[in-house]
């Protein structure tokens, strides 16, 4: 039962660090179209920014500048990629950012080396103890920050302008552009919104329990992509359901590996996918997911 109860917390603070991630897919999703596989790249730009500045300025003002230049780099990309590209198919987009992935992500392995790099963060190795749970409190300040983070972002969805206007284009980009919206600026700010989250998961996947910072955190990004899928790509609410299955999925695959041999020493990593993979089967758009309709 011990066992159970940490796997579960592991669980939902993996959970809760794959929500800021696939946000960051379904919020450019539902702006610009665009399937966002630099999203990996943006990830590990903010967190090389925060593991680089934190000895210098401290370890929050470092978090802020990483999603702020995270942010910029990812209005950037959306300006200079995207944009100059007008009137492309969306696939043809899609395709784009995976060049961008391969350009970025390559100086960056030049940059972060093959060493660990540390975030700087508070609360280094320290765990808690809740009653026979023990439970690291990297993971804890992970829930406690997604939730935070998340719960500013859906109210600003649901309140302010810029979510008014992230609807409508959503919902009609026609309509939304001929009653005024400008849908350029509403894109460049879900760019920038996903770039900034993506920076801010970063701390937490480079915390404790994992040694730190590397080459492969990136890759970490696409493990929140079948969130956002089984979620559905145009939900945000299907972002968080399904970012709390896959963390769920991965941390019990992972907890109970031993009890799972027979499927493969590596079948933690494998559980998510095929979480989607059989969501997928019964709902393809997603458990959120709307379906496009065709007048005929």
């Amino acid at each position: 039962m011990i066992k159970l109860a940490e796997t579960v917390l592991n669980g939902l603070a993996l959970g809760s660090v794959y929500a800021l991630i696939a946000l960051g897919f379904v919020v450019i999703f539902k702006a610009s179209g665009v399937m966002n596989f630099a999203h990996g790249s943006l990830l590990l730009f903010g967190g090389y920014v925060t593991a680089r500045l934190h000895d210098a300025i401290g370890f929050i003002p470092a978090v802020l500048v990483g999603a702020a230049l995270a942010a910029a780099l990812a209005g950037l990309v959306q300006l200079l990629a995207t944009r100059g590209l007008r009137g492309a198919e969306i696939h043809t987009l899609t395709i784009l950012t995976i060049g961008v992935d391969v350009l970025l992500s390559t100086e960056l392995n030049r940059q972060v080396g093959a060493d660990y790099l540390t975030m700087g963060d508070p609360w280094g190795a320290d765990v808690t103890r809740l009653g026979s749970i023990t439970v690291a409190d990297a993971r804890i300040a992970s829930i406690v920050v997604a939730v935070i983070v998340i719960g500013a972002f859906f109210a600003a969805f649901r309140w302010s302008r810029w979510g008014l206007s992230m609807r409508s284009a959503a919902a009609d980009p026609e309509a939304a552009a001929l009653m005024g919206i400008r849908l350029d600026r509403v894109r460049l700010i879900a760019w920038c919104v996903a770039g900034a989250l993506a920076a801010l998961a970063a701390v937490f996947l480079a915390a404790f329990p994992a040694p730190g910072l590397d080459r492969t955190t990136s890759q970490i990004a696409l493990s929140a992509f079948p969130a956002a899928i089984l979620g559905g790509m145009d939900s945000a609410a299907g972002a968080l359901l399904g970012s709390l299955v896959i963390g769920l999925t991965a941390a019990m695959a992972a907890g109970y590996q031993n009890e799972l041999s027979v499927l493969g020493a590596g079948f933690s990593d494998v559980a998510p996918y095929l979480v989607m993979v059989l969501v997928l089967l019964v709902r393809p758009t997603g458990l959120f997911g709307s379906k496009e309709l065709t007048r005929v």
